[in-house]
């Protein structure tokens, strides 16, 4: 090959990739405007968005975020015990309780060493009936329950589990609807997984300092 001067050019010459080769595959998906984001369902609508999942632990007592992260996970599986560590590290020690919901459970997570120590009540997704239907199960040749879901059903079925648990609503769901409704904060403004964390922290931090402002002011009100 020569140029327009009739100078040789050196290397191969190029060559057009085979279509079959260049053809993305049928799943294949990227997303142009946050690469990091993935595909995650709206627990509200139950409709698919691009998007992050935002993490918090929120302290019982006052609603204070005292753990916030983002993943690029669908599920909240494996967030239990990073979440659980986050806070230990935040606050410089274990929490005495832990509740989740049933996205949180895996036999993995609630037997981690990490959790030893704390009083954990995380909902188990598989319902039973009755011992009746566990036992016809069990001659039916079906794998029985891990023996990690059984503790848990029993520790949420006990009168203690069940005054904890049931706070739980009322302790996290708050929270997540005074950012999104009260305060209009529905979708994040940044890109990318650093700087979309950032912007979470950023939240929960406001939402913090409205929490311990409005603690003030009633606690005034309450003097004078």
């Amino acid at each position: 090959m020569v140029d327009q001067q009739g100078r040789k050019i050196g290397g191969r010459p190029p060559q057009a990739p085979e279509p079959a080769q260049a053809k993305p595959e049928a799943k294949a998906q990227r997303n142009f405007m946050d690469a990091d984001s993935r595909i995650m369902m709206d627990g509200a609508t139950k409709g698919f968005v691009q998007g992050y999942n935002a993490q918090a632990a929120v302290d019982s007592a006052a609603q204070i975020i005292v753990a916030a992260e983002i993943t690029q996970q669908a599920n909240d599986k494996k967030q239990l015990v990073p979440m659980m560590q986050a806070v230990e590290k935040n606050l410089g020690q274990k929490p005495e309780h832990v509740t989740a919901d049933a996205g949180y459970f895996s036999e993995q997570a609630v037997t981690d060493p990490a959790v030893n120590g704390v009083d954990l009540l995380v909902a188990v997704s598989r319902e039973k009936h009755g011992k009746g239907e566990q036992t016809e199960m069990a001659k039916r040749g079906e794998p029985q329950e891990p023996r990690a879901a059984e503790t848990m059903r029993e520790k949420l079925s006990g009168a203690a589990g069940k005054a904890i648990y049931k706070m739980r609503k009322a302790v996290v769901e708050p929270v997540f609807g005074q950012i999104k409704e009260r305060r209009g904060l529905r979708r994040f403004l940044l890109r990318g997984l650093e700087k979309v964390s950032a912007e979470w922290k950023i939240i929960c931090l406001t939402h913090n300092l409205v929490k311990l402002f409005q603690a003030g002011v009633c606690a005034q009100a309450v003097k004078t």
